[in-house]
Parts: C-alpha cells; sequence; structure tokens
C-alpha cells in the first residue's frame, strides 16, 4: 500500500517540532516541578496509587499522567525535564496525527493536513505540548474519544465503543470527570440531532460513559483507602466545588468574557489573520427577524456535513461547559482547538483559491516577524542595548535575561534554528510573495510560523527562561546540605519550593508538619521576618546563605539558616 505522504509530512513536523528541544528549558514555574515531583516519588516510593510528595502533600490530580513520566523515566533512567514533558509532546503528536486520519476520510487530505498543521502551530496548544502539566494528555484523550464515538455512530452504533470507553477513562484518571462528561455530551447531542431520540442518545452515552468509569473508580477506591477523608475531601475540592464555585480558596475566578479572550489569544498567530481578512470581508445589513434567524440556523444544522457538525458541536458545547464555573484558565479550553482548527483550514483553503490577499499579507507579516526577531536578537547579540533601560521592580530580572542571550554560547545547530526562519523570511519576500501563486505563499506562511516556534523552543526561550529558574539555587542549598532533609516554610497556603525541591531530589519537607530537632531551613526573606521570632523560645537560627535573585516559587530572595533546638 502506498505511504500517505501527506500523514509523514504532518508525522515528520509534528516529532522535529516537539521531540528535539523539551529538555532545554529548566524548571522556572511551580507548576512543572509540581507534577513531576510525583511520578519521582512513586518511583522512589513504589506507590503508584496515592504518593506522598513536596514534603507531605497529595497530589491534586488523579495519576495517569503521572504514571506516563514514570515510565518515560524508567526507560530514560531518571525524572528530567525532558520525561517529564514528554507525554504532552506524545500526546500532542498522538492527537494530531490521528485528526489528520479521522478526516482526511470525511473532509479530504488537503484540509485535514492544514488542519493539523494550524493545530500544531497555535500559541496555546504548542505551550501545552511542551509543559509538564496534565492538560495536553487530557485534552489528547478527550478529542480522539470524541474520534471514536463518532466512528461508533458511523457504524451503527453496534457493539460496545471500547476503544472511546478505555480513552474516556484515561481522561478521567488525568484530570477527573470531565474526561468522561465532555465527550458522552458533544456525543449525546450529536445523536439527538441526527437521529432525533433523546433517550437513545442518553442511554448509549450512557453505557459509554459507565463502562469508561470502571478502571478510574478502582483507583479511587484504592486511593480511598490510603488516603481516607483527607483525600475524599480534595477530590470534592478539585471536582465539585471548583465546579460550582464554593472552593476554600479563589482559584482562577474569572468572567465568561475570559474564555473569548483566551480563545482569541490562545489561536495567535492566526487571529492576526483573521484581523487582516476583516476589511476585505463584505458584511450583508443584519435582519432583526428571529423566527427567520432560528429557521435558517436549523436548516444549517440539519443539513451540515456530518463531520463538520461533530466539530462544530465540539467547540459549542466544551466552550459553554467551561463558560459555567467561576474557575476559569485557557488550557481548559484546549479540546476545541483541533475542532477550530478544521473551520480555519477551510477558511485558508478558500482563502487560496479565491486569492484573496489578506492571505499574503499574513505571510508578509510572519516574513517581517521572523526577520525582525533575528535583528533584535543581532542587536542584543552586540551588546548595544544599554542597562538604563531596566528598571523597576523587575528591572534587575530582565536585564539578566538581556545579557544571558547577549552572552549564550550558541551550538551549530542552534544557529542553523535561528537563522533558518530568517532564510525563509527572505526567499517568501523576495520571490513568493511577488509571484502570485497563492498556493506557495499558504505552504511557506504555514512553513514561516512553525519555524518562528522551532527558533522560540530551540534557543532564544530556554536561554531567557533558564534566567528565572531556581536550578542554581537548588545546587547552592545542595552544597550545604549534601545529603538528608531540608526543611521549609511558606507562609501562603499551597505553596511550596517546588523548584528547589525537584532539583535537590525530593529532600525539601515541612518544617512545622515535622518539628524536627536540627537541620537546615529554607524559607523566603520575608516569610523569616515574620516567622523566625514565633520560634526563637525553641530554636536558635543561624542565617548561612541568601540567593542573589527572587525564587520562582515564592517571588522573594532565599534564605538558608541552620538551626537547633534550644
Amino acid at each position: 500500500m502506498k505511504a500517505d505522504k501527506r500523514f509523514l509530512v504532518l508525522l515528520l513536523a509534528a516529532c522535529l517540532m516537539l521531540l528535539p528541544f523539551l529538555g532545554l528549558t529548566d524548571y522556572h514555574t511551580k507548576g512543572e516541578p509540581r507534577e513531576s515531583i510525583v511520578a519521582y516519588s512513586m518511583l522512589e516510593s513504589g506507590n503508584w496509587i496515592l504518593p506522598e510528595n513536596n514534603g507531605g502533600d497529595m497530589a491534586y490530580k488523579p495519576p495517569f499522567f503521572h504514571w506516563m513520566i514514570t515510565l518515560f523515566s524508567v526507560v530514560g533512567g531518571a525524572v528530567s525535564e525532558y520525561s517529564s514533558r514528554l507525554p504532552s509532546a506524545v500526546a500532542l503528536i498522538v492527537m494530531v496525527v490521528v485528526g489528520y486520519l479521522f478526516f482526511a476520510r470525511r473532509r479530504g487530505k488537503e484540509e485535514a493536513l492544514l488542519m493539523g498543521l494550524i493545530t500544531l502551530t497555535n500559541f496555546e496548544v504548542h505551550r501545552a505540548g511542551f509543559a509538564c502539566r496534565v492538560d495536553m494528555v487530557l485534552t489528547a484523550c478527550i478529542v480522539l474519544a470524541l474520534y471514536a464515538l463518532y466512528c461508533w455512530w458511523e457504524r451503527g452504533l453496534k457493539g460496545i465503543p471500547w476503544l472511546a470507553a478505555l480513552l474516556m477513562g484515561c481522561a478521567t484518571l488525568t484530570k477527573g470527570p470531565v474526561g468522561f462528561l465532555l465527550p458522552c455530551m458533544v456525543g449525546g447531542l450529536f445523536l439527538w440531532m441526527r437521529e432525533g431520540s433523546f433517550w437513545r442518545a442518553f442511554w448509549k452515552m450512557a453505557l459509554a460513559g459507565g463502562i469508561s468509569c470502571v478502571l478510574p473508580a478502582l483507583w479511587y477506591v484504592a486511593a480511598y483507602q490510603q488516603g481516607g477523608e483527607e483525600f475524599m475531601a480534595l477530590v470534592m475540592e478539585e471536582n465539585l466545588h471548583r465546579f460550582v464555585g464554593k472552593m476554600s480558596y479563589a482559584s482562577h475566578e474569572n468572567p465568561i468574557s475570559y474564555n473569548f479572550i483566551s480563545v482569541i489569544a490562545g489561536y495567535v498567530p492566526y487571529t492576526l489573520l483573521a484581523l487582516l481578512a476583516l476589511p476585505l470581508m463584505k458584511f450583508a445589513r443584519p435582519k432583526f427577524d428571529l423566527k427567520a434567524w432560528w429557521e435558517r440556523t436549523k436548516e444549517y444544522f440539519r443539513t451540515m456535513d456530518p463531520a463538520r457538525l461533530f466539530a462544530l458541536l465540539s467547540i459549542l458545547v466544551i466552550f459553554v461547559f467551561y463558560c459555567i464555573p467561576k474557575s476559569k484558565r485557557s488550557v481548559y479550553l484546549l479540546p476545541i482547538y483541533p475542532f477550530i482548527a478544521l473551520f480555519l483550514a477551510e477558511w485558508m483553503l478558500s482563502m487560496y483559491r479565491n486569492r484573496n490577499r489578506a492571505l499574503k499579507w499574513f505571510g508578509a507579516l510572519m516574513a517581517g516577524l521572523n526577520l525582525l526577531l533575528l535583528a533584535v536578537f543581532a542587536v542584543v547579540r552586540m551588546g548595544w542595548i544599554p542597562e538604563s533601560l531596566f528598571g523597576g521592580r523587575h528591572g534587575a530580572e530582565n536585564w539578566a535575561m538581556v545579557q544571558a542571550l547577549e552572552q549564550a554560547s550558541i551550538p551549530f545547530w542552534g544557529w542553523i534554528v535561528i537563522l533558518l526562519p530568517a532564510a525563509l523570511a527572505l526567499w517568501m519576500v523576495v520571490r513568493v510573495l511577488r509571484s502570485g501563486d497563492y498556493r506557495r505563499i499558504l505552504v511557506t506562511t504555514i512553513a514561516s510560523v512553525a519555524l518562528l516556534f522551532v527558533s522560540l523552543d530551540g534557543v532564544y526561550q530556554p536561554t531567557v527562561l533558564n534566567v528565572k529558574s531556581d536550578k542554581q539555587m537548588a545546587a547552592d542549598v545542595a552544597e550545604f546540605v549534601p545529603e538528608g532533609p531540608i526543611y521549609s516554610y511558606v507562609s501562603a497556603d499551597m505553596l511550596r519550593f517546588y523548584v528547589v525541591n525537584f532539583y535537590t531530589d525530593n529532600r525539601v519537607l515541612l518544617f512545622e508538619r515535622e518539628q524536627p530537632e536540627s537541620g537546615y531551613l529554607l524559607i523566603g526573606r520575608k516569610d523569616a521576618e515574620q516567622f523566625l521570632p514565633t520560634q526563637l523560645e525553641r530554636y536558635t537560627f543561624e542565617q548561612v546563605y541568601e540567593s542573589t535573585k527572587r525564587g520562582c516559587d515564592v517571588k522573594d530572595i532565599i534564605r538558608l539558616y541552620r538551626f537547633n533546638l534550644k
């Protein structure tokens, strides 16, 4: 059988964009080491159900994502930045190529290929594919489960949708009940609209959803046996209370408008294409006839191609669902991004067929951004940026980032990554954009976007973001405490020294919980001024270290004290 060249192109593009650069950036936010240390604890303790981590905490999410990190880390020899981000990258690659196979049969290979490339090269999805967070694995499981449910419908709903149930079970084991609720809601509404029977749609989705809960239920029972009421309280907090807005703490509370802004911002740079196309669009004068509008809408949905209808319902149902809870984050909406990409691909193909000038403008903009990025980098490397430009609260940190770019030792492959986007941009400006060949403009524009991400991921971002990391601070602390526990205190609830804990091999414990007789205490400067005076009746403290920059977890200068019980 002849190989599908478009499939191979998409698979190669996905692998080259993601896999080489996963381990280049050190942990510099609390989210990534908080997740990876759970996998570290699994390997260290042998407890794959509910291991303690970060000084005795329970993981906030179910363990499927952490199991994946653990398995990749066993192959790699240790939990690392690369192995902990690999599940997200693999999930994105699988989601993209399976999406191509799914829509190639139903919407054509050209549209499916462009959909896959757009999914890879929008900001929100691309960022999630590089992160040691549960969101990309959850997204892939939900999207793949939706594809499997659609295939079940195509088979006449015969038999049991084992694949869809397994994928929904994995999604539930990644982040809780949304893993099966969202696919079942989309699938149920689709069945109801296509077949007209609410109860048939309801019991079919209830069957699929019920089967998908078997594996997660086994884990929840085992976890409850270990964690008891504390575990159940955490489950209620992270699922029911988060959804109804009754959490014990404020968590990403935002208005409904936040979701619209998130999608617009998350789909950069393609939202720029929409802005460029606006002046060329023709709008009919609106007619305020609600009945006629409703009839047209019903007819549109009734006659829509089923694959397009399924994609549209996936967008609408998931988006509306996440407008209900007070807690809103941009990553919650990730499952709608591949389906939005389908409609974007359809629109961009019509633009090149109709020779829409906005496509050429968008290509020129992407070429200009790549050239501008190289020009700014050249100015920085020549030392032409004065320190006086950086003032204010974060001035020292921003200047340190500029110096990192200026002084970075860049390998040969790094220079290729830097210069290739600019070379393509020059070729676009000199040859492609002048040619009037809109198909070539479309292809080179997508390639230009992809290379922009590659240059950012391969050189610019690691160089800049590693300045923010506490990895060097952890090494400094380890010199004072080469083995044994490092005690810590953070006044803010649910906050820990996540980065330092990871880079000191999970040795950071909680001072108040352990009540040790002697040792070393890691604490922020402001916390030290408030907390240490309350402990002077029992302990003596001697400062032995102070960081030269603010810690990336607690946003303060970090101190290390040697202490002893009086």
